[in-house]
Parts: C-alpha cells; sequence; structure tokens
C-alpha cells in the first residue's frame, strides 16, 4: 500500500499556524513513507471563498517548502463527480429527496430552542413544498439508533450515538456538495490512506463513517490532533498575536524556523529541540504526537528564529534581506558592504526585520539622534575629541579594520582618554544611538567619506 495523505484547506481567509501545523504533519507522515502527498482545495462554499485565498495558501504553502505531488486539485471542478454519487445514492434508497426550504427549517429550529429541545430533522417534513418545479436538496438516511465506532490512530476507539445525528444534506439545492459528502468522496477518489486534521473535525467524523459505509468505501486512517491554545489556555487566534503564516513570514520568521517550531507544538523526539527538514522526516511517527493541547511560545519561536539567522549563510541571508530594505526605501545591495552588516548584525537579531532596522544608519544621507544620547554625549566638551578623531581618521592611507584600531589607539594615548570614553560618544556621532556593534567595524563599514562627515555634523550639532 502506498501512503498518501492530503491537505485540503478551505479558501475562507489566510492559512494559520494551526492548519499550516496539520499540513507539515501530512507531509512529514507522506515523505517518511515515500508516500504521496495532495493539496485539495474544498472551495464549495461560494459564498465565503475568493481567489485571493487561494492564491495565499498556494503561496504560504510553498514559502514553508511544502511540495505536493497531486494537485491544486479544487473541488469546484468535480461537481459532476459529485451530483452522480448523490444520484446513486438517491435511487438506491440511501437518500432522499427534500423540498423544505432553509428558511422553514430554520424557523422550527428555533421552535424546538423555545422547548429546550434540539431538532434532529429525520425526514419529518421532506416532501413539504414538493413540486416538479421546486428545488430540493439531498439528505442522507442515516440510523435511527445504535453506535457509531471510528477507530482513531491517537485517541483509540471513539464512538458515537446513532441518534444523535440528523440526516444531513449532502448535496444542496444550488447542485453544490456539503463540507463531509464531499470530504469522503474526494477522499476516496484520491486513495487517501491517512487522515491527519485537527481535533475539531471530531465532530465531522460519524457523519463521514455513515457516508463512506453508504457509498461502499474503504475508510482511511484517521489521526485527530489536538489544538494549540495561547499562553493564557485558549485556543489561540488573533488576540494572541499574528496566527497566518504569512504574517509571520512578513514579520521576518525563517520558514524553516517556523516549520521547526510547529513541529514541536505536539510532536517531540526526546529532549531535541531543532531539526533540519531531514532530520523531521527520518524521525517523524504519528506514535509521537502528543494527545494534550499544544501552548503557543513566542519566545520558542524568537530563539528558534535566531538559531537559524546565525547559521544561514551571509549571501542567503542577504537575498531574504535585501526585497524588505529595498522596500523600505533604502538603497542596498547584495555586495561586500551588506556581507558586512548581516556578519555584526546576525547575533543580534531575531528576525529579518531587526537587521532592516538596526541597519538603517549605515545607508542614510542623515541620520537622527536619540535625544538622550544627543543630550549626554553630543556636547562642548567632546568637540576636542571629535576632531582629533577627524584628523586621525582623515591621515589613515587604507581606511580597514587594522588602520581604524590603530587610529584609536593613538587617540587614547594622546587624549588619555579610556577607549569607552572615546567609542560612545564616536558611536553616537555614526549612529545616533548608543546601541550598535563595535565601533570600529561601524566605522569600516560606513567608510571614510561617511565617517568624517557624521563626525564634523555632530560637531556642528553641538
Amino acid at each position: 500500500m502506498t501512503v498518501k495523505t492530503r491537505f485540503a484547506p478551505s479558501p475562507t481567509g489566510s492559512l494559520h499556524i494551526g492548519g499550516a501545523r496539520t499540513a507539515i504533519f501530512n507531509w512529514l507522515y507522506a515523505r517518511r513513507n515515500n508516500g504521496k502527498f495532495v493539496l485539495r482545495i474544498e472551495d464549495t462554499d461560494r459564498s465565503r471563498f475568493t481567489k485571493e485565498s487561494i492564491d495565499e495558501i498556494i503561496g504560504a504553502m510553498r514559502w514553508l517548502g511544502l511540495d505536493w505531488d497531486e494537485g491544486p486539485v479544487r473541488q469546484s471542478s468535480r461537481l459532476r463527480v459529485y451530483q452522480e454519487l448523490a444520484r446513486e445514492l438517491l435511487e438506491s434508497g440511501k437518500a432522499y429527496k427534500c423540498y423544505v426550504t432553509p428558511e422553514e427549517l430554520e424557523e422550527r429550529r428555533k421552535a424546538y430552542l423555545e422547548r429546550g429541545e434540539v431538532l434532529r430533522y429525520k425526514r419529518e417534513w421532506a416532501n413539504e413544498n414538493a413540486h416538479p418545479d421546486n428545488s430540493y436538496s439531498i439528505r442522507l438516511k442515516t440510523p435511527d439508533d445504535g453506535i457509531i465506532e471510528v477507530k482513531d490512530i491517537l485517541r483509540g476507539v471513539v464512538r458515537f450515538n446513532a441518534d444523535e445525528i440528523d440526516d444531513f444534506v449532502i448535496l444542496r439545492r444550488d447542485g453544490f456538495p456539503t463540507y463531509n459528502f464531499a470530504v469522503v468522496v474526494d477522499d476516496a477518489d484520491m486513495k487517501i490512506t491517512h487522515v491527519i486534521r485537527g481535533d475539531d473535525h471530531l465532530i465531522n467524523t460519524p457523519r463521514q463513517a455513515l457516508l463512506f459505509d453508504a457509498l461502499s468505501y474503504d475508510v482511511p486512517k484517521v489521526a485527530h490532533v489536538s489544538m494549540i491554545l495561547g499562553s493564557d489556555g485558549k485556543r489561540l487566534s488573533k488576540r494572541h498575536g499574528a496566527t497566518s503564516v504569512l504574517a509571520y513570514r512578513d514579520a521576518g520568521y525563517l520558514s524553516e524556523a517556523l516549520v521547526n517550531y510547529l513541529v514541536r507544538l505536539g510532536w517531540s523526539h526526546g529532549d531535541q529541540e531543532i531539526f533540519s527538514k531531514e532530520e523531521l522526516i527520518d524521525k517523524f511517527t504519528l506514535d509521537s504526537l502528543g494527545r494534550s493541547p499544544a501552548v503557543s511560545n513566542p519566545e520558542k519561536l524568537n530563539w528558534l528564529n535566531a538559531y537559524y539567522i546565525k547559521k544561514k549563510p551571509a549571501k542567503q541571508l542577504a537575498e531574504l534581506i535585501l526585497p524588505i530594505m529595498q522596500e523600505k526605501g533604502c538603497p542596498a545591495q547584495v555586495d561586500n558592504k551588506l556581507a558586512m552588516i548581516i556578519e555584526q548584525l546576525r547575533e543580534r537579531s531575531k528576525t529579518l526585520n531587526d537587521f532592516v532596522a538596526q541597519s538603517s544608519y549605515f545607508y542614510a544621507d542623515d541620520i537622527e539622534y536619540e535625544q538622550k544620547a544627543k543630550d549626554k554625549f553630543l556636547k562642548e566638551e567632546n568637540i576636542p575629541l571629535f576632531n582629533t578623531l577627524i584628523v586621525k581618521l582623515t591621515s589613515i592611507q587604507k581606511f580597514n579594520h587594522s588602520s581604524i584600531h590603530k587610529a584609536l589607539e593613538e587617540v587614547v594615548n594622546e587624549t588619555g582618554l579610556k577607549f569607552g570614553k572615546i567609542a560612545q560618544p564616536m558611536r553616537v556621532a555614526l549612529t545616533g544611538g548608543t546601541v550598535s556593534p563595535g565601533i570600529i567595524e561601524v566605522a569600516e563599514i560606513l567608510g571614510r567619506n561617511k565617517v568624517i562627515t557624521r563626525l564634523n555634523r555632530a560637531i556642528s550639532s553641538i
């Protein structure tokens, strides 16, 4: 048997990290078992789906590096398949036409609620409004009693009371299938062997089990993964911060860091925290998935992202950072200067956006001084120091790390000041603030002309 998994998002919004984690688990299981991974777009909810969502989901999958072997398959392109199978169920007596309108059902539902009861539709009013010209939905006949059992890889045998499931719609009046019907037909047609999905789908499981049975299809193995909770123990939502995959990309996170982070929310392999994709494929098993909800930890993601930033080659980082810098109007390019900046900032950067925020003064024509830094260091008593620095740095023949270091040592000897008393005023003059990489490295990256210009400007500002 060839293992075959699928990820089947509904294109009604962005791909959130909960869905992304499900996609990763399915992708890993397929790759681990030399199987196939299918991307299926469940776009039959015509009132909610958008093309923009489809494009964003596909873009997020590609950014995460989750390639697929089949797809993207759109359910809307398979309407004839669903309609023909619904007709077969109708003709076999396993389903029936229902002429009751949604408005009429809603009125009955409200009446039941007022009496403290739950409406479970069992074909009582199916033929009301019956007329050759009237539209109808098709409903599955469900058992009136008994137990529906589903074997879950993570939860064991899960049992549902059949009398709690009403005769549900499989084909709407407009000819579009309902979610559960389309899922079952697609999983069978595509020969899906394993369905790994969030436990919010557990409620759909008995209905799907009844449909697999009615259509005489083999039931794939299922595993319902626990949800992701926020740090407050509540289901992850926008109030906990970014939830969209591409929002994390835009915030400067690396895809490999986000994949590593999401896998570890619910899966473990000993005490290991950092995994390459190759390691994840080699070690991933469903047995190692946790049964309890996973709690998000933004600090852990920041730690992982910082780790991957430190390990990524400078050229690759430059190619990732450059579009962000250019979008903010920074005239950077992939060159030796950017490579030098990356080497100086990678140890203090948790995200790609941190690079941009910390490197703006390297490219700016004019810099703004932080007020506290200006008040403390750009004052009259430091004018002689700045003049001495200008003389020493102007006289350097080759403006590089060793010559700058030598020039600053000479300033220390001539002024009698400790290095820190020289470096901090110089740092404010060159960067506008009191925090930066080493002052010698900053000066080397800026180059002689900018260094001298900024020292003169500091004197003028005083």
